[in-house]
């Protein structure tokens, strides 16, 4: 397979006043955009050539990895999102995991927050499940991490690196991932992963 960049799906300025149209043209149209032409230009010069994604994420290294993953990451964060989301109207099936695994919404936002905020430098917050105890977990990982690498689904991310958020908040990421908490998230798309449960890749 080659990457392609996918259609984000919402309008540019669907997330306004939280998130700006003109930051959905470069994050999307320049950023993620750069990891597809670049990851495929790697691509034509490795054996994981027309692998699945998540396969090449698994096997890759160094630059390949990075370009790979980061589309991965890139592409799951847009699906995350929603206009008017987030807040504490859940869906019952998460609603129920994340009172029993975290304590309930008030000590998922707290933990979620707290790692995204703390995540130093560029990275991702998470919220997961770990594949063999269908437990849900908040972490946090560096650059291009991705769960899955370790044996946990991905249900919920935000990106916070610099460039998710710089132009709406400077550099203010403890404000943007607040509202991305009680405004953006889109609880409906993490519900339907949880209900497919663990990730099944073949590597």
């Amino acid at each position: 397979m080659t990457f392609e960049l996918p259609d984000l799906p919402f309008a540019y300025d669907a997330l306004a006043p939280h998130m700006s149209a003109e930051t959905f043209e470069y994050h999307h149209d320049k950023h993620h955009k750069a990891y597809v032409d670049n990851g495929n230009k790697l691509l034509e010069e490795s054996d994981l050539k027309g692998k699945p994604l998540e396969e090449i994420i698994l096997k890759a290294e160094g630059g390949l990895f990075n370009n790979a993953a980061q589309h991965w990451n890139h592409s799951f964060f847009w699906k995350c999102l929603k206009p008017d989301g987030g807040g504490t109207s859940l869906p019952e099936n998460i609603a129920q995991k994340i009172e029993r695994d975290l304590g309930g919404y008030d000590a998922f936002k707290s933990k979620f927050t707290e790692a995204c905020v703390t995540q130093f430098g560029s990275g991702w917050g998470w919220l997961a499940m770990d594949n063999k105890s269908g437990k849900l977990e908040i972490l946090k990982t560096g650059n291009a991490g991705v769960p899955f690498t370790d044996g946990k689904t991905p249900l919920l991310t935000c990106d916070v690196w610099e460039h998710a958020y710089y132009i709406d908040y400077r550099n203010a990421r403890p404000k943007y991932v607040q509202a991305f908490v009680d405004s953006m998230i889109h609880w409906e798309f993490v519900e339907s992963l949880v209900e497919k449960g663990p990730m099944k890749i073949a590597a």
